[in-house]
C-alpha cells in the first residue's frame, strides 16, 4: 500500500497535470463530497452536478487557496454551496405580477401552472441546456454563464439557442399530445 501525500502535496502535483493525485483527492474526498451533497437533500443527478461543481470550483481556483493542507474542508463547503446554488435554480423565477400583486386570480393561477409547465420541461432537458436555461432565467450574463458552465464566453449565445429550440420541440410536443 503506498503512503499518502498530504492535501498540500496532492494539490500542488494535481495543479502540475498529475493525474494520480486528481485520483487520489478524488478517492480520499469524494465520498464526503457525496454524502455531503445527498445530506443537502439533492437527487442522485443533482447531488452528482454539486460534486462536479465542486471538483471544477476546486479547479478554478487551484492556485489560489488559502490553506491547501484543509482543501477536504474546502471541498465539503463548497459541495454545499453547489446544492443549496442546485436548490434555488428548482425554485422557478418569480413573476413581476407575484411581487406586485395581479388582480386577476384566474391569470394567477394560470401563469403559475404555465411557469411551472415550462419548469418540468426544462429540468428533462440534457445538460448543458438545463443549466444553462436556469441560468439565464437567473438574469446571470453570458460572461457568467460561461465561467459557470465552463464554457468559451462566444459559445454562450449559440448553446443558448440551440437549448431554446429543444426545449420549443419539447413544448410543441406536449402541446400536440395535449
Amino acid at each position: 500500500m503506498r503512503e499518502h501525500r498530504d492535501p498540500a502535496q496532492l494539490l500542488a502535483a494535481a495543479a502540475d497535470d498529475d493525474g494520480s493525485a486528481w485520483d487520489e483527492l478524488e478517492s480520499r474526498f469524494g465520498p464526503r463530497m457525496w454524502a455531503v451533497a445527498r445530506a443537502c437533500g439533492l437527487s442522485p443527478a443533482d447531488a452528482a452536478d454539486a460534486v462536479q461543481g465542486a471538483w471544477l470550483r476546486l479547479l478554478q481556483h487551484l492556485h489560489d487557496l488559502r490553506d491547501p493542507a484543509r482543501v477536504g474542508g474546502w471541498l465539503a463547503t463548497t459541495v454545499r454551496r453547489e446544492a443549496l446554488l442546485i436548490q434555488r435554480k428548482a425554485v422557478s423565477p418569480i413573476s413581476p405580477s407575484e411581487v406586485v400583486g395581479d388582480p386577476d386570480p384566474l391569470s394567477a393561477v394560470l401563469e403559475a401552472d404555465g411557469r411551472r409547465l415550462l419548469w418540468e420541461q426544462v429540468a428533462t432537458l440534457p445538460e448543458p441546456c438545463r443549466t444553462l436555461l436556469l441560468l439565464v432565467a437567473n438574469d446571470l450574463s453570458n460572461q457568467q454563464v460561461a465561467s459557470r458552465l465552463g464554457l468559451p464566453a462566444g459559445s454562450v449565445g449559440p448553446t443558448k439557442s440551440r437549448c431554446l429550440e429543444k426545449l420549443r420541440t419539447l413544448l410543441s410536443l406536449q402541446e400536440t399530445a395535449q
